[in-house]
């Protein structure tokens, strides 16, 4: 049953992932922060560190990955904001 309820996380972890990326890889490219809010990517980033700490805290190792690569995604935007915002 455990092999189970991983499997389902993992699953959700990849999707939920995947779906930032092109957010992402399209900032990366285009450096245009224009319509990236600083204050949501903030509160997001905090939202997803505090995920983070709460599957190490569980050893939930699928809420691990996916929030510890979203971070990592986060924190990236959220550098290239205050680097090109005022462009």
């Amino acid at each position: 049953m455990t092999i189970a309820v991983d499997w389902v996380g993992y699953l959700a972890a990849f999707l939920t992932t995947c779906s930032f990326v092109p957010q992402a890889w399209l900032t990366f490219r285009s450096r245009d922060v224009r319509g990236v809010s600083l204050g949501m990517y903030s509160v997001f980033a905090i939202g997803v560190a505090l995920w983070l700490a709460y599957g190490l805290l569980l050893r939930a190792w699928p809420i691990v990955l996916a929030n510890g690569i979203t971070l990592a995604l986060a924190l990236s935007i959220l550098a290239m904001k205050l680097r090109y915002g005022g462009r």
